[in-house]
């Protein structure tokens, strides 16, 4: 069933988006059988089972955190994570590359900007994202690559409002990715959305649900 639930949504999105596999609280079983059906991009948010995941699983797999990050738990993802989707404060993109820094390694980082009107969601708006990017102690920053922005819309039923939020994503992407070549991702769309993600301009969806089922 995995393996059909993927091929399914990847017919979908079409061959220039990436499939992000949300396997948060999933057990590492389902997850091998999404590998063996060729998935190598998993998605966790908490820290302590990425690291257990990743122990545990191919080596080849590519781990996205795409969860809220606390500064003090960047230490344990440092050596393998390949993309951290969720920076929203400088003071979190400077502890990432402090411990990339130790690692040898450079981080590719996602910004979350702010899109959705709930109080629940994290991100930066679009004043804070120009005065990050134009601040010297970013510039100084040799161990992280801001490789594209990440948002989440609202949780509601009104596709208008959920659509009109991923075009004020794309827009603010377009802006940052005229001239970076760097600037790749646009991470918008989860298994309520995906599709009007896709239409939006979304780069890479994460999408749990549709994949192993619910919790």
């Amino acid at each position: 069933m995995i393996g059909a639930n993927i091929e399914k949504i990847k017919e979908q999105i079409g061959q220039n988006v990436q499939l992000v596999a949300v396997s948060k609280t999933k057990p590492v079983e389902l997850l091998q059988e999404a590998y063996n059906a060729g998935q190598r991009v998993f998605g966790e948010n908490k820290v302590q089972e990425m690291v257990a995941k990743h122990e545990e699983l191919p080596k080849d797999i590519e781990w996205h955190l795409i969860g809220h990050l606390q500064s003090n738990k960047v230490k344990y993802i440092a050596t393998f994570v390949s993309l951290i989707h969720a920076v929203d404060s400088l003071k979190l993109l400077e502890t990432i590359n402090k411990e990339a820094l130790k690692n040898n390694r450079v981080i590719d980082c996602l910004l979350q900007i702010y899109i959705a009107d709930e109080d629940t969601k994290f991100g930066l708006d679009e004043t804070e994202l120009n005065a990050l990017l134009e601040s010297e102690t970013y510039k100084q920053m040799h161990n992280i690559r801001i490789v594209g922005l990440m948002g989440m819309a609202t949780n509601t039923e009104d596709e208008n409002k959920i659509r009109s939020e991923f075009r004020k994503l794309k827009s603010l992407y377009n802006k940052l990715a005229n001239g970076n070549k760097q600037f790749a991702i646009l991470s918008m769309g989860m298994s309520s959305d995906y599709k009007i993600a896709v239409e939006e301009g979304s780069t890479m969806v994460r999408v749990g649900s549709l994949i192993f089922g619910n919790r």
